[in-house]
């Protein structure tokens, strides 16, 4: 069912309008979140998957109550978002970096590193066009500014922005 579920998101239901738009925005949100209840690890309830969203085959994703995934946001398998997240479009995750650490063979024949999972923690705001590297913990409460770069574990309750991300203030 996995599959199934798998081949008609990636051939209809990643194609349908955002959620917002007129009457039939509603059900292509309807369509990509069944699909995601068949294919991620675990779905919350209301949950919100955008038009355009990417992701692995959806292993090992989980999504928590009030969470989505935001129009154009490439996801990859074993990551974790937690409960009341927002994600603005066009959010990317890495899950792996190339290795880099010999010297005398070329980059592209290094292979990459090991997959990393992301793990997104609950009522945090993603801002459009952010950018996480592999293997990142983003605190609860977290808001992102859009454009960021993440290149480091974000703490609880801590406005971030920038290239790379610095905490600019706290929320509490």
């Amino acid at each position: 069912m996995k599959q199934i579920a798998f081949f008609f998101y990636k051939a209809v239901a990643i194609h349908l309008p955002k959620s917002t738009f007129f009457v039939i925005g509603p059900f292509g949100k309807f369509l990509r979140n069944f699909c995601a209840r068949k294919m991620f690890a675990k779905c919350g309830d209301h949950i919100n998957i955008e038009k355009g969203a990417r992701f692995g085959r959806g292993e090992n994703i989980v999504i928590g109550n009030y969470s989505g995934i935001g129009i154009n946001a490439a996801i990859p398998d074993n990551t974790i978002i937690g409960n009341y997240v927002m994600m603005g479009p066009d959010c990317i995750i890495y899950h792996a970096n190339h290795d880099f650490s010999d010297v005398n063979t070329p980059m592209c024949f290094q292979g990459h590193e090991p997959q990393r999972q992301t793990i997104i923690g609950n009522d945090v705001w993603i801002g459009g066009r952010v950018i996480i590297t592999p293997g990142k913990k983003i605190g609860d409460g977290v808001i992102i500014a859009a454009g960021s770069v993440v290149t480091k574990d974000l703490e609880d309750y801590g406005i971030y922005g920038g290239n790379p991300a610095k905490l600019i203030r706290k929320r509490k």
